[in-house]
């Protein structure tokens, strides 16, 4: 998507280690036109799945999860990393190892929100290591629901997630591919 890596080159930043900091657009402030063609194009090429959900983790994803399940005209739901007062006992928990964070990170889900007739396409802001995603995945086969995709904005292909999520045995879309990092600069895949 030539919009979204425009603005990664413009407004990205690389920090090291493999982290990219896009904050000026989607982790910190949000690029609302932006986000809604992104959302736009996922739905637009993920569509044939037939999602009756989407799914995602609290926060980064949240953006860009939101437009595509406004396109498709299906529910967002969010997996939380804190475990509010409002969720029940039977409340479905998974820790994932954060590497922007360090440590561990905990995602709940609420079974009320996630059934066993659900075809979840799983949304989110980067694909790295797919650690996230993957974790995202054990929430929804906990709940008895079946992921049909994954799509992401930007992967990270040198840190190769994709391979990971293989086992999933579903479609995965990235928008933008990141080949690797020369110092401060982005290099795209083809």
């Amino acid at each position: 998507m030539e919009e979204l890596k425009r603005r990664i080159l413009q407004e990205g930043r690389h920090l090291g280690q493999g982290i990219l900091k896009v904050d000026a657009f989607l982790n910190h402030q949000v690029d609302p036109q932006l986000m809604m063609a992104c959302g736009q194009e996922i739905a637009r090429r993920m569509v044939h799945l037939q999602p009756t959900k989407v799914f995602t983790a609290e926060i980064s994803g949240i953006a860009p999860a939101l437009t595509t399940a406004y396109v498709l005209g299906v529910p967002l739901v969010f997996a939380r990393k804190h475990r509010p007062v409002t969720l029940p006992p039977d409340a479905l928990h998974v820790q994932v190892p954060s590497p922007t964070k360090g440590g561990l990170a905990d995602l709940w889900l609420s079974p009320e929100w996630m059934h066993p007739e659900d075809r979840v396409l799983i949304v989110d802001d980067f694909l790295a290591s797919g650690r996230t995603i993957l974790a995202l995945a054990r929430l929804v086969r906990m709940a008895g629901a079946q992921v049909v995709g994954v799509a992401v904005l930007i992967e990270k292909v040198f840190q190769n997630g994709r391979d990971a999520l293989q086992p999933l045995g579903v479609p995965v879309l990235s928008l933008v591919r990141i080949a690797r990092f020369e110092g401060p600069h982005v290099v795209f895949a083809e």
